[in-house]
């Protein structure tokens, strides 16, 4: 079951940012062309989606994906990293002219940003360790658990709305949690396990993944609302991309196995 949910698919971040000022520096289509690059945001602390390589510079699928993305529009990719709770600041300031990084899709972000047409899925698991004695995910709805979570991740809102008598403690990142909790300054950690499986490898601690997937949600690129064209456009390229393959083999070469819960190819967006 580990396999199946490190190879699932990742849930993830933000709903920090959702009161960000409205956009006023957003590119359009036709100016991301005329400047011959786009700039993407790309979070190196979700591993493989993104981390930093040997020479210090952001690799993964994330901008295996967003170098595709840029061959096909004709201009150079220009990454830029971001972090979960910037993410949709980014966006919406015009710093970045799209974002990946595991972007959930959900209602309230979209009263923020415009989502494309999904990139990949996530499917969400239970981090913790094996001396501990839960085998279902709502075991950890105790006063006596402690979640250690990324501050403005999907996980968050999900532990308010179903698991409301555990705690929360709130980091700024991937490693600092998965840190925490091989420190036992936490009873486990609710994300897409795949994404954990470089901080855990970092931590001689026995691991445990509650085998009971709890979700599955659907990750696509975030686009500022004023950014005219660019959704549109997007969302055709995205299509080619998995209608020719190259989404899942990205995927395969930096997850080691096919996703979890394909999303498929349909025409219609």
């Amino acid at each position: 079951m580990l396999k199946k949910l490190l190879a699932a698919g990742a849930v993830a971040i933000g709903l920090t940012g959702l009161a960000a000022p409205a956009s006023v520096e957003a590119r359009t289509l036709d100016e991301i062309i005329k400047s011959g690059t786009i700039r993407v945001g790309v979070n190196p602390t979700l591993p493989p989606l993104g981390k930093f390589d040997d020479k210090n510079e952001i690799v993964g699928f994330d901008v295996d994906f967003a170098t595709e993305i840029a061959k096909i529009l004709g201009v150079k990719l220009e990454v830029v990293q971001t972090g979960s709770p910037d993410r949709i600041p980014f966006v919406v300031s015009g710093k970045i002219d799209f974002v990946m990084g595991a972007m959930t899709r959900n209602p309230e972000r979209a009263k923020v940003i415009d989502f494309t047409v999904p990139v990949h899925t996530e499917v969400l698991g239970v981090l913790t360790t094996k001396d501990k004695p839960f085998t279902d995910w709502k075991q950890f709805n105790d006063p006596g658990v402690t979640f250690v979570q990324v501050r403005g991740s999907t996980p968050v809102k999900f532990i308010e709305d179903n698991l409301k008598n555990a705690k929360v403690t709130l980091l700024d990142n991937y490693p600092d949690a998965v840190r925490a909790l091989a420190q036992g300054r936490g009873t486990a950690m609710i994300d897409v396990i795949d994404f954990m499986g470089e901080h855990m490898a970092k931590h001689k601690v026995e691991w445990k993944v509650v085998e009971t997937p709890i979700d599955i949600y659907y990750c696509g690129l975030g686009v500022s609302k004023a950014s005219t064209g660019l959704k549109d456009w997007l969302n055709v390229a995205i299509f080619e991309l998995h209608r020719r393959g190259k989404t899942d083999e990205i995927w395969k070469k930096w997850f080691g196995m096919d996703m979890l819960k394909p999303v498929g190819v349909t025409p219609y967006f």
